[in-house]
């Protein structure tokens, strides 16, 4: 007998596991971009990248200075606290800006800033050698009309993001309704925590693209029940909810999701025109 699936849920379309990549002394999971996942079907989502950083002498000290322009950069510390530098300052000078655990910083690039001056810096300025932070980086593009507008920087500390309770899961929203970030068009970044395991609806607008990553566990989704563990990303197709089920426990992932530009982005390393 075929399997009847619910069209108002939606389906998980692919599947992929995270490649490691090396960069700036550390080995970086990229689930965005990745071969087989064109960014049509991710837009507005350019980038993902997940990286334990340990706080050593040599990650302090060691030359990090970047430059971007034409998208939100976003960084979520899951664990632990780092600190960063970004030239959001009068007249373009470097500001500091510390996470702590649960913390984001929103830095709008805009048309064009330098970031990640001293990755860890105040750490080791306050003793805290050989801790760690784990965190996840977004890149988010932003419209075409939006791509050069002055850089600025928001530290969005965990007590300011809401939390909610749905089904077996705790939601806590890093952009979305009631958080003070927002990106340059409609969209959510959800942290979903299955502690217990189990299952959980979420509601996603039908005019979102989406996908999720998990950051651990196991758990299945969508309509068609396709499983994603530990480092996968799975892409959401269309329709309106996404379910999950038989989460084990400690499965947590990340949800985001937004309404595409439909711009055809250009990509030039740090830049996205």
């Amino acid at each position: 007998m075929a399997t009847q699936i619910d069209t108002a849920e939606r389906q998980i379309v692919v599947v992929k596991e995270a490649r490691i990549r090396p960069m700036m002394g550390n080995q970086v999971l990229e689930s965005l971009p990745l071969a087989g996942i064109p960014y049509s079907m991710v837009d507005p989502y350019i980038l993902v990248h997940e990286a334990t950083v340990r706080i050593t002498p040599e990650q302090a000290n060691q030359d990090t200075i970047h430059p971007h322009r034409g998208f939100d950069n976003i960084w979520y510390a899951i664990s632990g606290s780092s600190s960063t530098g970004h030239s959001t300052g009068s007249g373009g000078t470097m500001e500091r800006a510390k996470l702590e655990e649960g913390s984001l910083l929103k830095v709008r690039t805009g048309r064009g800033v330098l970031h990640a001056e001293g990755l860890g810096k105040d750490e080791l300025a306050e003793g805290k050698i050989g801790t760690e932070m784990r965190g996840l980086l977004f890149w988010v593009n932003l419209a075409r009309k939006d791509k050069n507008v002055q850089p600025t920087a928001q530290v969005v500390q965990r007590a300011q993001l809401p939390v909610r309770q749905e089904s077996d899961a705790s939601i806590r929203t890093l952009v979305g309704e009631g958080s003070p970030v927002t990106l340059g068009t409609p969209g959510v970044i959800l942290d979903v925590d299955l502690t217990e395991g189990g299952a959980v609806t979420i509601p996603v607008d039908s005019s979102f693209n989406g996908f999720v990553y998990l950051l651990e566990g196991e758990a299945r989704f969508g309509a068609n029940r396709s499983r994603a563990s530990r480092s996968h990303i799975g892409v959401l197709g269309p329709g309106r909810d996404l379910a999950v089920a038989d989460a084990q426990p400690r499965t947590r992932f990340i949800l985001m999701a937004g309404k595409p530009y439909s711009e055809t982005p250009i990509f030039n390393g740090p830049y996205v025109d």
